[in-house]
């Protein structure tokens, strides 16, 4: 059964990587996250392929796709769907919003203001929304992947701690060696290899995955490494908020997610280490000293994960 599962993986990240080339890490997260029922936020520069990454999931698995374009005039309604008057029958007939899909792209998720981001609060915390009322559960598998640009601050709004928690994974892709940037473009010559992606899983297949990711044994002196390492967060020098258990949920999820790709029946310390920065570090909030003196978020997890012993 493992195997058979493990082969599901298998199958769809080697056709990302048709697209996505040199990019098998980030590949690695995108579909541990996936595979475990959490979301994703790509921080990186213009060009680097994050949409593309986005697509190219999208691509590989028959599952419905939609992308909003997140800009300052758009309205949580553009999101979640608005009830229309039916004149007539009399009656307010509501039209689902993008956020009804299987894999949800928000490119440039910080452009919209807070009050629009807030509309994907409850539907990537419990996978539901709430309009006019009426409560709507949204269809597994559900997925969000957000882009945003680190580098470009004019016209945006920083996603607030409570939208940052709600992401599984926080991770970038990064330039490419050279040698791999001229296969790019080799590639690309006369047409994007996304169209000609063809999917090669079903929706049925992601969710015997995610059961599968489930079952992977996560033995108790792992979960207390976990725990141990969100805890630390919280009282490190320079960090004004720490990692949530939300925090230590996700990082046992995912990295069950790895154990299973890796055709292992349990999670080893290492998956959680090769993790941890991408589930913990989005999470914290600097002080403005620690800040000013170049601490980073990223450097507080990797001087955790230094500290704090790793079970036998």
């Amino acid at each position: 059964m493992s195997q058979s599962v493990r082969a599901i993986y298998q199958r769809i990240a080697a056709n990302i990587e048709r697209v996505m080339q040199g990019q098998q890490g980030a590949i690695r997260k995108l579909m541990a996250a996936f595979a475990s029922g959490g979301h994703v936020l790509l921080e990186d520069f213009p060009g680097t392929g994050k949409t593309t990454l986005a697509k190219a999931l999208a691509r590989s698995v028959e599952a419905r796709f939609r992308r909003v374009q997140f800009t300052p005039d758009l309205l949580p309604s553009d999101i979640l769907g608005v009830s229309v008057f039916n004149q007539r029958d009399q009656t307010f007939q509501f039209h689902e919003g993008p956020v009804f899909t299987h894999i949800l792209l928000a490119d440039e998720i910080n452009r919209a203001s807070p009050r629009t981001q807030s509309a994907l609060l409850e539907a990537m915390g419990e996978g539901q929304v709430s309009v006019d009322g009426v409560r709507r559960v949204l269809e597994e598998p559900f997925l969000v992947i957000a882009t945003q640009n680190p580098v470009e601050f004019r016209g945006t709004y920083p996603l607030p701690e409570a939208q940052m928690d709600r992401f599984a994974l926080q991770f970038d892709l990064g330039y490419v060696s050279p040698a791999l940037e001229v296969a790019i473009l080799s590639a690309q010559t006369r047409e994007h290899p996304l169209n000609r992606l063809e999917p090669c899983a079903s929706v049925a297949e992601v969710l015997t995955l995610r059961e599968a990711v489930q079952q992977t044994r996560v033995s108790e002196e792992l979960k207390r490494y976990m725990v141990e390492l969100a805890g630390a967060t919280r009282s490190a020098q320079g960090v004004q908020l720490g990692a949530s258990p939300r925090a230590s949920l996700a990082l046992m999820k995912t990295a069950q997610a790895l154990a299973l790709f890796d055709g292992l029946e349990f999670v080893t310390p290492d998956h959680v280490q090769e993790l941890a920065v991408s589930v913990l570090a989005h999470r914290l909030v600097m002080d403005p000293q620690a800040r000013f003196a170049g601490l980073t978020p990223r450097s507080v997890v990797q001087d955790v994960l230094k500290k704090v012993p790793v079970p036998a």
